[in-house]
């Protein structure tokens, strides 16, 4: 697997208020784009979970709004794997934005894995693929936080 690159947004108008700053709800988005582009990258999206019958529900979201961010800014979205257990997921986030390159938002998402009928998955027994996948960006994303 090659380097994971950083999701890249350039915020809308329609993302901001009548400041011309983005509304709060926005980050959590980013934070949707952002994870789904670095699954992606990573080998296995949400199309390739979906398509072996394993659902991957939001639990939790949490989001530190550290500075504003603004109308045309190009904002860097680095995800990351936080916490994996083949039973939960969780997801960390960090926004940086191109004007002041300083995070301006860093936030996780925590996840869990069922099947089509509701009920709890194991992706170690499910989909090695899978818990292989996390567990691999877990490693990863401990190795470069030394």
């Amino acid at each position: 697997m090659s380097e994971i690159k950083k999701y890249t947004h350039k915020v809308q108008y329609y993302e901001t208020d009548q400041m011309g700053i983005v509304h709060h709800s926005n980050y959590i988005r980013w934070f949707e784009e952002a994870r789904t582009d670095f699954m992606e990258q990573m080998g296995l999206g949400y199309e390739q979970m979906e398509e072996r019958g394993i659902l991957s529900p939001v639990l939790s979201v949490e989001a530190d709004y550290l500075r504003m961010v603004h109308f045309g800014e190009i904002v860097t979205i680095e995800a990351y794997i936080k916490e994996y257990n083949g039973i939960k997921l969780t997801v960390g986030y960090e926004i940086f934005s191109d004007r002041t390159d300083m995070v301006h938002c860093r936030g996780t998402s925590k996840h869990c894995f069922i099947n089509r009928d509701g009920r709890p998955l194991s992706l170690k027994q499910a989909c090695i693929e899978f818990h292989n996948m996390f567990n691999k960006g877990l490693e990863d994303h401990k190795r470069h936080k030394v």
